[in-house]
Order: C-alpha cells, then sequence, then structure tokens
C-alpha cells in the first residue's frame, strides 16, 4: 500500500482526524447532554415522592352482617410505618377509586394493618369493590396511616360507637384499658349480627344498644354516663354525630370528639354557577347541594374520595371567582375543593 492511501494532514501538519468516528463522538456526547437535562433539578424544587405502599391481602374474614376485616401486608415482610389510634388509611382501589378506612389493628403490631368495610350496595362503589376485588393475594396500594381522628391521654373516656363507627373506636378503646384510665362504651347498631368486632372488646364496661331491642337510642342519653371532665369520643352515622353533637354539653375540661364516614350537611349555603372551562358549560349549585354532587352529575369520572374536606382528591384549579374555603385543608390559592368549598360570588370557574 503506497503513501496516497493514507489520510493526508491538515493545513497545520496535524493528522486529520476518520470523519466517522468524529460523527460517532459527536452523536454519543449529544445523548449524553440530554440525559444530564433530564436528571436537572432545578435550585428549590422538591423531588416528587410517590409514597404509596404496595401491600398484599393477606386476610379476609368476615366480622358482622355485610362486614369484612381485611389484614394487609408488606409482600417481604417489612415493617409498616406505625401508627396511634385513631389513623386511618387512603386505599387505593383497582378501579382508581381512592377511599378513607380507619385503621382498627394493633399499633404494636408492624407487620400488618387491619381494616373493615361494610358493603353499602347503594353507595358510590367502593365498598363493593372492596367486597368483590380484594381477595386473599391480591394487592392494592395505600398511603398513610394519617390521623385526623387524634386519641388524647385521658383519666376518663366515653365512647360512643355506631355500627361501623367501632373501626377508629376500638384501638382507643384497647388503650384506655392499657392505660388503666376509667372508660366506657356504648356500641349501637341495628342488630347484635350487625356489629363489628363486638367479641374483641375488653369485658366489662361496655353497654350494647340495639335498635331491635332498645330501640333508637337518644342521643341526650347516651351523653347520660360521661364522667364530669370525659373526653367523649364518637364516631358513625351522620344523624348520630349530629345527635351527640346538639345534645354535648361542654364543662370543664369535658371534650368532645368526632369523625364522620359521610359529608356533614351544608349549612348556610347559598346558590351558584359552577363554569367548566374545557366544554364552557355553566352548571347551577342549589344551597342544598355541593359543586361536587352537581359536577358529578356533568363528569362521572371527576376524582373524589373522603367528600369532607381532608383528603385533597377531588381538589381542582379555579381559574375565575372568588372561593369560601370551608375546609382547613383548602387554604390555596388558585384552586377549590368542590366537595366543601364554595363560591363567594355569583359564578366560580374551574379547570375542568
Amino acid at each position: 500500500m503506497t503513501k496516497a492511501a493514507e489520510i493526508p494532514p491538515d493545513l497545520y501538519g496535524r493528522p486529520r482526524r476518520d470523519r466517522f468516528w468524529v460523527a460517532v463522538n459527536a452523536a454519543f456526547n449529544g445523548v449524553e447532554r440530554v440525559r444530564r437535562l433530564r436528571t436537572l433539578r432545578l435550585p428549590g424544587l422538591p423531588e416528587p415522592v410517590d409514597r404509596t405502599l404496595r401491600l398484599v391481602v393477606t386476610e379476609v374474614r368476615p366480622v358482622a352482617d355485610d362486614v369484612v376485616s381485611l389484614r394487609l401486608a408488606a409482600p417481604d415482610g417489612r415493617l409498616l410505618p406505625g401508627w396511634q389510634p385513631g389513623c386511618h388509611l387512603d386505599v387505593l382501589l383497582p378501579s382508581g377509586r381512592r377511599r378513607q378506612y380507619s385503621l382498627c389493628g394493633d399499633p404494636a403490631d408492624r407487620r400488618s394493618y387491619r381494616i373493615a368495610v361494610r358493603r353499602l350496595p347503594d353507595g358510590a362503589g367502593g365498598s363493593v369493590e372492596v367486597h368483590q376485588a380484594l381477595v386473599e393475594g391480591a394487592f392494592v396500594g395505600v398511603q398513610g396511616p394519617r390521623n385526623a381522628f387524634p386519641f388524647l391521654t385521658r383519666e376518663t373516656y366515653l365512647f360512643i360507637a355506631g355500627g361501623i363507627g367501632i373501626t377508629p373506636i376500638l384501638p382507643m378503646v384497647t388503650a384506655a384499658h392499657r392505660l388503666g384510665a376509667d372508660w366506657h362504651l356504648i356500641y349501637t347498631g341495628r342488630t347484635r349480627a350487625s356489629l363489628p368486632f363486638l367479641d374483641e372488646l375488653p369485658p366489662g364496661r361496655i353497654t350494647v344498644r340495639t335498635d331491635d331491642e332498645h330501640g333508637v337510642p337518644d342521643c341526650a342519653e347516651l351523653l347520660d354516663g360521661a364522667a364530669p371532665g370525659a373526653a367523649v369520643y364518637c364516631c358513625g352515622p351522620a344523624p348520630m354525630i349530629d345527635g351527640v353533637r346538639a345534645a354535648f354539653r361542654p364543662g370543664g375540661p369535658s371534650t368532645l370528639h368526632f369523625e364522620r364516614f359521610a359529608p356533614a350537611p351544608i349549612v348556610g349555603g347559598r346558590p351558584f354557577e359552577v363554569e367548566l372551562a374545557r366544554s364552557g358549560r355553566v352548571l347551577q349549585v342549589p344551597a342544598d347541594r355541593s359543586a361536587l354532587d352537581v359536577i358529578r352529575d356533568e363528569l362521572p369520572t371527576v376524582a373524589y374520595s373522603c367528600r369532607q374536606g381532608f383528603c385533597g382528591t377531588c381538589r381542582v384549579a379555579v381559574t375565575a371567582g372568588d372561593v369560601d374555603r370551608r375546609a382547613p385543608s383548602d387554604p390555596e390559592a388558585g384552586s377549590m375543593l368542590p366537595c366543601v368549598s364554595r363560591a363567594t360570588g355569583g359564578r366560580v370557574t374551574l379547570d375542568l
């Protein structure tokens, strides 16, 4: 081979680089720059953190009429985040629904969580899905635990539970019993067969009042057993909670704590309009309905969960109008929780 076949030098006498390898090197450098830009974090912007736990259903057990208890654990058996009486989980169902269920097991058990769900055929579908889809061996995502119903250390307690409302109350009763506190539980329901976990309650200091045996209880009578200065914890159907709240007379250190499984009735509501920015539709919200209920008539797939203003699932951006924020978790300018908050003027426009 002659010298003519070799790559001639450049004008400065330096060997010329092979054009093929120059192109390969440039392509590699371009890919590397794109990769670095994708991983670049802007100053002051936190990285999103997915706090969802993927758990497996290890036990499904009937505990009352139409009520099942589910035990959830990590697939690898690792320890789960700790919790206190009153905590709940956000359960992410296979359909995409998000539902809140109180933890009703033992906080000392870090290997599993226990929840209980009553099947409501005429509900929004979450409880039916739990009963049908969450079988033993099924996987489910959860977030939490979170506590919107904290248990305070006191010397005296009165617990009032209605039906499935026993779920957050049961760990509280157990904790009060272990503390050696003076406590009493009034457990109400339609029948004894409808009362979950009746066999797990500590013996004594429990009054069971069922509608078929004693009639519908009077809420003022339920509070008669409260000792002076007692912390009263109540959970159950909305009418029972409203009745207990109306009958409760605070005095001295006495306090009332309650948790709803359904949204509170709208008080002081005024009619207003909701404009859906994406379609231009204008919906009329009457004084006795929430914006979320009206929006769901138009958009059945809109996300929602607790309907009480603390989970934030239904939060939506506000593009015009002022908002009467009716929940502590709805302080953000530019957005709204339509499950509880309302418009202060005649119309609010939402990014829907």
